[in-house]
C-alpha cells in the first residue's frame, strides 16, 4: 500500500496541523471494512474514499432497490437491481483511484464476521439489524480491532468508537440484549439526509483516530435529534457483566 501523498488532492489536509503529511501517510497505511454499504456505510465510504483511505472492503449481499435512493447517495437509478458492494466499489474507485477497494457480495454472520473483516485495521459498522452488529463486535473484539458504529431511525442518530484500547466498553456494553421493542428503518422510516450526517461523523471520527487528532468517541456515545438540531455525548464505561467483554463473556 503507497503511502506517497498527492499534494494537490489532499491540499485541504495537509495544512491542518492534527492531519499533515504524517496524518495524510498515516491514512495511506489504513485498511478500514465498511459492514453495510447502505445509509450510513455510503456516506462515509465516499468520505474515507475522498480522505485518501489506502484501502476499503465493502462489505454487504444486497442489490440495490429503488427505495434505497431517497439516502444511500453512492447509488444513481441506473444502478437499481446491480450488487451494492460491487457497484459501491466502481463508485469509490472513480472519486479516489488512489484507494483500493475489495467488494465483499456475502451477509456478514457470526460464522463468517473475522473472515470478512479480515486484515483490516479499523471496522466501520452501518447494518440496520442486532444479529449483524453482535456478530461484527464479537470479531472485533476477537481480533482486537476499533469498532465505529453508527445507527439511525426515523430522526434520531448515534455514532461511537468501541474496542480502541484494551479496557474500552464494547458495542453490548451499551446494547447487552437486543430490545424487545427494536424497529427497522423499513418499518418506522428514516430521513435520508439523517444518514448522511451520522454517516459523516463515523468517518469523521475514523479519521481522527487514525491521525489522532482531537478528542475521539472512545467511550462515549453521540446521540443527535434531527428534530431538534440537538445532540448530547453521554459516557459509555465498560460493563463487568458484558455478555461479549465482560468477565462472563
Amino acid at each position: 500500500m503507497t503511502t506517497e501523498i498527492d499534494i494537490d488532492r489532499f491540499a485541504r489536509h495537509l495544512v491542518l496541523k492534527e492531519i499533515g503529511g504524517p496524518g495524510q501517510q498515516a491514512l495511506a497505511r489504513t485498511h478500514i471494512a465498511i459492514v453495510g454499504a447502505g445509509g450510513l456505510g455510503a456516506p462515509a465510504a465516499l468520505y474515507l474514499a475522498a480522505a485518501g483511505i489506502g484501502m476499503i472492503s465493502l462489505i454487504d449481499a444486497d442489490t440495490v432497490t429503488v427505495d434505497n435512493l431517497q439516502r444511500q447517495i453512492i447509488f444513481r437509478t441506473g444502478h437499481i437491481g446491480t450488487a451494492k458492494a460491487k457497484t459501491g466499489a466502481r463508485a469509490l474507485r472513480a472519486l479516489n483511484p488512489g484507494t483500493k477497494v475489495k467488494s465483499i457480495i456475502k451477509a456478514l454472520d457470526k460464522e463468517n464476521a473475522k473472515r470478512l473483516i479480515g486484515k483490516a485495521d479499523l471496522v466501520m459498522d452501518g447494518c440496520d439489524n442486532y444479529e449483524t452488529r453482535y456478530a461484527v463486535n464479537e470479531a472485533c473484539l476477537a481480533s482486537g480491532k476499533p469498532l465505529i458504529s453508527g445507527a439511525v431511525g426515523r430522526w434520531d442518530g448515534q455514532v461511537s468508537l468501541f474496542n480502541a484500547r484494551p479496557d474500552a466498553p464494547c458495542y453490548r456494553c451499551w446494547v447487552p440484549q437486543t430490545p424487545p421493542d427494536a424497529e427497522t428503518c423499513a418499518r418506522v422510516g428514516v430521513v435520508g439526509a439523517l444518514t448522511g450526517v451520522i454517516g459523516s461523523m463515523m468517518a469523521l471520527e475514523a479519521i481522527k483516530h487514525i491521525c489522532g487528532a482531537g478528542q475521539t468517541l472512545d467511550g462515549r456515545i453521540h446521540l443527535f435529534d434531527g428534530l431538534s438540531m440537538e445532540s448530547r455525548t453521554v459516557r459509555l464505561d465498560k460493563d463487568p457483566a458484558c455478555p461479549a467483554c465482560g468477565e462472563a463473556g
